[in-house]
């Protein structure tokens, strides 16, 4: 008789793009408090589950060995922290194929560790609002939380308060990185913010009905001066895609050092993707969607 295949659970990565991003202090414990419009593009990584007893990771794929050891990886990470938080937790083999740039402003490792935990949900049947997966996911990093379950939300805080999910329309984009890496604590360094100091207020929280793409360029990423000292490159990024025919906005996500850039199409995008590409080839270039 022939043995049956296990089943395979399957979740996608997003990436994780903050459209503004306004650092309003630094607390006394050294975090700094952010105000950040998040959303989650079309492309990502994709991590797999064979669900069993034992914890296993193999990471393959363009950008693997980019991502570093194992045991430092942020779904093993996440997997060891939710199995000893429930005790008698179904586990696994866990199989991440990076497709990502890391330590690119994207969050992929942080999405990667929130597909980890929504799939031993799944496995184990535990709902995503459970306050141990929850706590897990603070414990793993600032950005997981908000990958949990990744829809269009503002976040602020340390990245450990989270509105319901806005109503966000399909904005065509496209995603660049120059292939250099900015680690984000060189970037928030770069900020010498003293712990404790003057705060800024939060900006709003809700979404206008029309005119989002001057709304969000109403705003800013507070990370990018800073960015740029460490790797003028990005500011070349951003040149080129302000210049692309359709593109009606360019900033950088996260602490960088890839770049986002706006059009009026799926169709512009892509002819801008294109373009980018062929001038600079050694470039990561796509063509996506943001909602």
């Amino acid at each position: 008789m022939a043995q049956s295949r296990p089943v395979l659970l399957t979740e996608h990565a997003p990436a994780k793009v903050n459209l503004t991003l306004a650092v309003l202090g630094r607390r006394a414990d050294g975090y700094h408090l952010l105000d950040s419009l998040v959303v989650f593009a079309g492309v990502g990584d994709r991590l797999t589950l064979a669900p069993g007893a034992e914890l296993s990771l193999k990471v393959r794929g363009v950008t693997a060995e980019a991502a570093g050891p194992i045991e430092r990886n942020l779904v093993f990470r996440a997997a060891r922290a939710l199995a000893t938080e429930i005790p008698g937790l179904k586990l696994g083999r866990f199989s991440l194929d990076k497709r990502l740039p890391v330590a690119a402003g994207l969050g992929g490792g942080s999405s990667d560790a929130a597909a980890a935990l929504r799939l031993l949900a799944r496995a184990n049947r535990i709902t995503l609002d459970d306050k141990r997966l929850l706590k897990v996911a603070r414990g793993t990093g600032a950005d997981v939380p908000v990958c949990v379950d990744p829809r269009a939300r503002w976040m602020r805080g340390i990245g450990d308060i989270l509105s319901a999910p806005l109503a966000m329309p399909k904005l065509a984009a496209v995603l660049v990185n120059p292939g250099v890496a900015v680690p984000t604590k060189d970037v928030f360094a770069k900020l010498a913010l003293e712990p404790g100091g003057p705060r800024k207020r939060a900006g709003r929280a809700t979404l206008p009905r029309d005119g989002l793409i001057e709304f969000l360029a109403a705003g800013r990423n507070d990370l990018e001066p800073a960015a740029f000292e460490l790797q003028p490159v990005i500011a070349r990024v951003l040149a080129a895609l302000s210049e692309q025919s359709g593109c009606g906005l360019s900033r950088m996500s996260g602490s960088g050092a890839t770049c986002f850039g706006l059009f009026s199409s799926s169709r512009a995008a892509t002819a801008a993707a294109r373009r980018i590409s062929a001038a600079h080839p050694r470039w990561w270039v796509t063509a996506t969607a943001f909602g």
